[in-house]
């Protein structure tokens, strides 16, 4: 057992000093993964990706319901899962019509899951997902994780505990399903 599960297992029990030992070990691969999500986003943007992060780091650890995280990949997964909130609750307030924003709908192009994309796209592509999740739960964790988190398919294949092959089948399989059903949106 690695020093994060020994860690998550602690928080799970209660320990109120686990999460304090847990941020130097995650901190830099969260880093990692928020700056390459962001490396893309449109000059003069608020959010950086230490914001990011901490913003993540504090929903997953902090917040006010029990997490339960069985391994490193488990909690990457939730990771990318906070991000993508975080990224989706910052895209809907920019376009906010009272902050002088529309957003507009775009087609997915095939490569638009792994690129960063624009506000609207984002938006878009989170309402597809969260219709995707319902449909292939595994597939549409994957896309969170590629998309949202910035890992890469080795990466993202061991958070989910399946076969990079796998993994590979599953993001051919998600981004044409995501590609139709945006098209129709």
């Amino acid at each position: 057992m690695n020093d994060v599960t020994r860690i998550l297992g602690a928080i799970d029990q209660g320990d109120p000093h686990a999460a304090e030992q847990l941020l130097p070990l995650v901190y830099d691969e969260l880093r990692r993964l928020a700056k390459r999500r962001l490396a893309d986003e449109a000059p003069g943007r608020t959010l950086q990706a230490t914001a990011l992060v901490h913003e993540a780091y504090l929903r997953l650890v902090e917040g006010g319901e029990q997490r339960q995280w069985s391994d490193r990949g488990h909690f990457f997964a939730a990771a990318a899962e906070a991000m993508r909130r975080i990224l989706v609750d910052q895209a809907r307030r920019r376009g906010a019509t009272k902050r002088g924003g529309k957003a507009h709908r775009k087609d997915l192009h095939e490569s638009v899951i792994a690129a960063a994309e624009p506000v609207e796209d984002i938006l878009t592509l989170n309402e597809a997902l969260d219709v995707f999740a319902t449909v292939d739960p595994i597939a549409a964790r994957l896309v969170s994780l590629r998309f949202f988190a910035g890992l890469t398919m080795a990466e993202a294949a061991r958070a989910l505990d399946i076969s990079v092959r796998s993994a590979q089948d599953y993001w051919a399989y998600a981004r044409s399903w995501l590609h139709r059903q945006m098209r129709q949106a």
